[in-house]
C-alpha cells in the first residue's frame, strides 16, 4: 500500500493564555505566562495554589447551558477547542462520507471533577448510592470527549482515547495520522484536553512531590532548563487539530498548516513517574520519528522539548537530545511551551503540536521564558531560545511529550 501524506489544516485551543489559537500564538512569541493563584476551589490549605487556569471559561455559544451540565469541564474544554479547530478548517462534514472521518482524542485523567462530585454525594448521607446522578459515569470517563465531538459533528470512522499520562494527546495525532496514511480516513480530529485543577488532582500530584512551591511568583514558576526549577505547574485546557490527506485537503481549496510526517513511540521501562536518567526512552522515540518521516538528523531545526521545568526531566530531555543529533544538537532550536501555560497533562501535546504548525507556517519560534540562569552547570547547555521569541526559517520539526508511566512520544512535523 502507498503511504499517504497528512496535512494539518485546522487548529483550535483554550488554554491558560488564551481562548483561541491567534490570541495564543500572540502571547507565547511575547513570553506572557498563563500561570496564577488557583480560583477553581479554595485552595488555600494547600501547599501548592497556583495552577494554569483556563480563566473565565465559558463552553457557550459552542454548548448551550442545559447540554453543559452533562459534560465535565474536560469535555466542555475539548469540544470548545474542537470547534475552533473545525471551523478553522473550513471542512464542511456534511459534504463527506461520515465513515470516512473520525475523532481520536488525548485525556491522562479524564473526568476528574465528576468523579470527586461523585464520590462526596456517595458519602453524603442525603443522597448516598441511590441519589447518584445518572450522569456520573457518562461526564467521567476518559473516552467522552471523543465520543461527544463525533456525535456532534457525526463523525463516523475510526473513533478511539489516548490515555498515556502526559504523552497522550501527541500519541492521539500519530495514531490519527496512521488511520489516514493507511487508508482507514481521510480527515480525523485529534489532540488532547484535560482539566484535572481539581482537589484531588492538585492535591496528588503535591504528594508526588512533582510541582513547583513557588505560589509568591506564579508568573516565574515554569522555568524549564533554568537552574531555579522546582517542579511542573498543573495547568488545564485542550489543543484539537484537524488532520487530512494532502490531495483531499488539495482538492477542497484548504489552507495547510504543516505535514504529519512521522511519529515515534517508546517506554522507557523503567520508572512509573521519573525518567530513565540517561534519556534513552526519549532518545529511541526521536530516532523512530526521525526514521519514519525519512529525516537524517541533521535535517532538524527546531525541537518543541517537553520541558516541564522539572529537576530531572530537562536533564534526561537533553542528554537524550544529544545521543540523537550529536555535535548538530548544539546548533537546533528548543523551547517549551510549558514555561507559559504549565503543564496540561495529557492535552500538552495537542497545545504545543499547535505551536509547531505556525512556526513552520510564520517562520518564529517561540521562547522559553523564566530562563534568566540557564543550568549548564546540570547539563542543560543547548539553545533553549530563552525569554525572546526568533525569527527563523522552521522546515522541519519534532515534538515531545513524555508521560507517567515511561511512555515516550515524539512527532515530526514539516513545511509542504
Amino acid at each position: 500500500m502507498t503511504r499517504r501524506r497528512v496535512v494539518i489544516t485546522g487548529l483550535g485551543t483554550v488554554n491558560p493564555l488564551a481562548h483561541d489559537v491567534p490570541a495564543y500564538w500572540r502571547a507565547l512569541l511575547a513570553a506572557q505566562s498563563g500561570i496564577a493563584p488557583i480560583t477553581l476551589f479554595d485552595a488555600s490549605a494547600y501547599k501548592v495554589r497556583i495552577g494554569g487556569e483556563v480563566k473565565n471559561f465559558t463552553p457557550a455559544p459552542v454548548i448551550d447551558a442545559r447540554a453543559a451540565k452533562r459534560l465535565d469541564r474536560v469535555v466542555q474544554l475539548g469540544m470548545v477547542a474542537a470547534d475552533e479547530a473545525i471551523k478553522d478548517s473550513g471542512f464542511d462534514v456534511s459534504k463527506a462520507d461520515p465513515f470516512r472521518c473520525g475523532v481520536i482524542i488525548g485525556s491522562g485523567i479524564g473526568g476528574l471533577a465528576e468523579f470527586e462530585s461523585g464520590h462526596h454525594d456517595l458519602l453524603n448521607p442525603a443522597k448516598g448510592p441511590n441519589r447518584l446522578s445518572p450522569f456520573i459515569i457518562p461526564k467521567m470517563i476518559a473516552n467522552s470527549a471523543a465520543g461527544n465531538i463525533s456525535i456532534r459533528y457525526h463523525l463516523q470512522g475510526p473513533n478511539t482515547t489516548v490515555s498515556t499520562a502526559c504523552s497522550s494527546a501527541a500519541h492521539a495525532i500519530g495514531d490519527a495520522m496512521r488511520q489516514i496514511a493507511y487508508g482507514f480516513a481521510d480527515v480525523m480530529v485529534t489532540g488532547g484536553t484535560e482539566a484535572a485543577i481539581t482537589p484531588m488532582g492538585l492535591g496528588g500530584f503535591i504528594a508526588c512531590r512533582a510541582l513547583s512551591e513557588r505560589n509568591d511568583d506564579p508568573a516565574h514558576a515554569s522555568r524549564p532548563f533554568d537552574a531555579g526549577r522546582d517542579g511542573f505547574v498543573l495547568a488545564e485546557g485542550a489543543g484539537i487539530l484537524v488532520i487530512e490527506e494532502l490531495e483531499h485537503a488539495k482538492a477542497r481549496g484548504a489552507k495547510i498548516y504543516a505535514e504529519v510526517v512521522g511519529c515515534g513511540n517508546t517506554a522507557d521501562a523503567y520508572h512509573i513517574t521519573a525518567p530513565h536518567e540517561d534519556g534513552a526512552g526519549a532518545a529511541a522515540a526521536m530516532r523512530a520519528a526521525l526514521a519514519e518521516a525519512g529525516w537524517n538528523p541533521t535535517d532538524v531545526d527546531y525541537i518543541n522539548a517537553h520541558g516541564t521545568s522539572t529537576p530531572l526531566g530537562d536533564v534526561a530531555e537533553t542528554k537524550a537530545v544529544k545521543h540523537v543529533f550529536g555535535d548538530h544538537a548544539k546548533k537546533l532550536m528548543m523551547s517549551s511551551t510549558k514555561s507559559m501555560i504549565g503543564h496540561l497533562l495529557g492535552a500538552s501535546g495537542g497545545v504545543e503540536a499547535i505551536a509547531c504548525a505556525l512556526s513552520i507556517q510564520q517562520g518564529k519560534v517561540h521562547p522559553t521564558a523564566n530562563l534568566t540562569q540557564q543550568d549548564v552547570a546540570g547539563g542543560c547547555d543547548l539553545d533553549y531560545v530563552p525569554n525572546v521569541a526568533r525569527d527563523a526559517r522552521v522546515r522541519r520539526v519534532l515534538s515531545n511529550s513524555f508521560g507517567f508511566g515511561g511512555h515516550n512520544c515524539s512527532l515530526a512535523l514539516a513545511a509542504v
